[in-house]
Parts: C-alpha cells; sequence; structure tokens
C-alpha cells in the first residue's frame, strides 16, 4: 500500500484491509472485487490483484506459511528486489541492503556518485554501495535509518546540510553539488487523453457500468460507457457523437446533459481530461441497474467521486 502512497493516505485503507481480511486466507478467499472496491482510491491497482495472487499463492501453495529469505520473497508476484530486501531485512534481519529513492539521494550526495539513477546499472551499483557498509547485524537498523534519513534529513529540495552530522564528509555539501544530485536524466512522457463518460439515466433512472477488462489503467474496475476523442472538442462536437454511438449504448438517446466538465485526472505516465454526461432514454434498459448496486462495485477513484457528488 505504501509503494507509492504516503502513510497518512495508506492507514485509513490498512486498518480497512486487516479488519475485512484479518488472516491471509480470508484474502486469499476474497473476491477480486471485494478486494479492487477497498483499494478504491489508492490507484496502481495492479499492487490490490498482485497482492490478491501472492495471499492466494501462499495459502494453497506453501500451506499459509509466509516466506522469510530474500530469495524466496523475490517469487511472489508483485514482490520486487526493493519490497524484498525490506521485508527480509527488517522482519528476519537477513543482510541484504534496501535501496529506494531515499537511499539513492543519501548515497549519491555522500560519495558524490553521479550515475543516472534511472539507468539500468544504477540499482546495482547503488545497492553494491549500501551493501558494502551493511553491518550485517544490524540490517533492519541500518536499512530502516538510511530511508528514515533520506527522509527527514537530506530531503529533495533545501536540505538542512548545515545540521546534517555527515556534511564534514559528505561529498556533494563540500563540492556545491547538493541540488544536483542524485542525477535523474530520464523524464516521464506524459500523454494526453480525453475521455466522455455517458451516464445513463433510462425510464426506471437506472444505469449502466461495465468491467474494463482490456489490459492497462484500472483493469478490471467499472466504468459507464466511454466515448473516447483523440483532442478536446466542443460540446455541440461531443454531443453529435454521442447521438450517433449507437453501438456504444445500445439505444438512440433522447437528451443529453454535460454533468461535469473537463476533469484533469492526473496519472503517472497519462493526464486524463475527463467529462461525464447524462443520456436519458425514456424505455426501461435490460442491461441498466440501479444506483444503489452501480455503488457498491470498484470505480476509478474519478469516478466513485463523481458518483459522490453527482448521487447522494
Amino acid at each position: 500500500m505504501l509503494q507509492q502512497t504516503r502513510v497518512s493516505q495508506g492507514m485509513p485503507y490498512f486498518f480497512a484491509f486487516t479488519e475485512a481480511f484479518p488472516k491471509i486466507e480470508d484474502l486469499a478467499n476474497a473476491s477480486e472485487e471485494q478486494v479492487l472496491k477497498l483499494w478504491q482510491g489508492l490507484g496502481y491497482y495492479s499492487r490490490a490483484r498482485n497482492l490478491h495472487a501472492t495471499a492466494k499463492y501462499i495459502t494453497n501453495e506453501l500451506d499459509g506459511v509466509f516466506p522469510e529469505t530474500y530469495k524466496e520473497l523475490l517469487k511472489l508476484k508483485g514482490v520486487g528486489e526493493y519490497t524484498a530486501a525490506a521485508i527480509a531485512s527488517i522482519c528476519y534481519g537477513e543482510p541484504v541492503p534496501v535501496v529506494d529513492g531515499n537511499v539513492y539521494r543519501v548515497l549519491s550526495r555522500y560519495f558524490g556518485i553521479e550515475t543516472d539513477i534511472s539507468s539500468p546499472s544504477a540499482k546495482k551499483e547503488f545497492r553494491e554501495v549500501a551493501a558494502q557498509h551493511l553491518p550485517p547485524k544490524q540490517a533492519s537498523e541500518f536499512n530502516q535509518a538510511m530511508m528514515e534519513f533520506g527522509a527527514l534529513q537530506c530531503v529533495p529540495k533545501s536540505p538542512d546540510c548545515e545540521s546534517c552530522i555527515f556534511n564534514e564528509d559528505c561529498v556533494a555539501y563540500n563540492t556545491g553539488k547538493v541540488s544536483s544530485l542524485p542525477v535523474k536524466l530520464k523524464k516521464t512522457k506524459v500523454t494526453k487523453k480525453y475521455f466522455n463518460y455517458l451516464i445513463v439515466k433510462d425510464a426506471e433512472g437506472n444505469s449502466i457500468v461495465r468491467k474494463r477488462e482490456a489490459k492497462g489503467i484500472w483493469h478490471n474496475l467499472y466504468e459507464f460507457p466511454l466515448l473516447e476523442t483523440k483532442e478536446a472538442l466542443p460540446e455541440k462536437e461531443v454531443g453529435v457523437l454521442i447521438k450517433q454511438s449507437d453501438d456504444l449504448l445500445g439505444f438512440t438517446p433522447e437528451n443529453i446533459t454535460l454533468l461535469a466538465d473537463s476533469i484533469v485526472h492526473k496519472l503517472s505516465h497519462q493526464h486524463l481530461h475527463v467529462r461525464f454526461w447524462e443520456v436519458t432514454s425514456n424505455s426501461k434498459l435490460e442491461e441498466a441497474l440501479a444506483i444503489e448496486k452501480i455503488k457498491k462495485y470498484p470505480f476509478p477513484i474519478v469516478i466513485h467521486n463523481f458518483m459522490e457528488k453527482h448521487w447522494d
């Protein structure tokens, strides 16, 4: 939960999860929809699916016994080198270094390492440097101290180097390179997408939702019928496209109303420009569901927030 999330943001989710799934067997036996619903709002939903798959693997293949070594932890779905090292060292005392963004920053500044941390060779180089200074019998304390030092003292911007206990030997501080280290040259390319969600309202006030089964963002979450355009279009043009979208809705709309215009939802690699449209039908639609039932499904947070605001 904390891989891409602040502790303060993750705690309510952690408590909800442990209440719903007090044992790993409970999580293993839960439905994916239940897991995704509890995860709703944390983003990076592949983490929830991996967590669910790992719970099943431990329960069914390992007889409920959680792995205790770095090598065995790496076999768990969704557990990479960082997570495996953190669990192995902090929980079981195995002398393996943990290298996260905080550790990259501390090591690059203290030793003056100018390797691009986004380069393929960086992880190995920094792991080796950390391993050289890790006390074998104090792996837990060392790794936690390194991460905490980077989070609290050796912060990304404007660190208080004057009060730092390592400033006499810190290469970055003594060469004026604190602001330029660590080096990260690769920039994430952000693409823009334009989503128009169609909130169907049939003769009985019911609506239509569909499961996103294609791979990509929000896999296996639910959404309203989606009309995606290549660019931002004027309202009238989108209205015309909606009226022509018989294959999307399965009926010809009687009335179209813009409910929420151009909400920008930012993901790591994509900025989604989202509009919500109410599309009415005077007929009863077989596919449509009652609002209270729809609310029980897991949705991307941008859709969930819309429902909370517009569906009292």
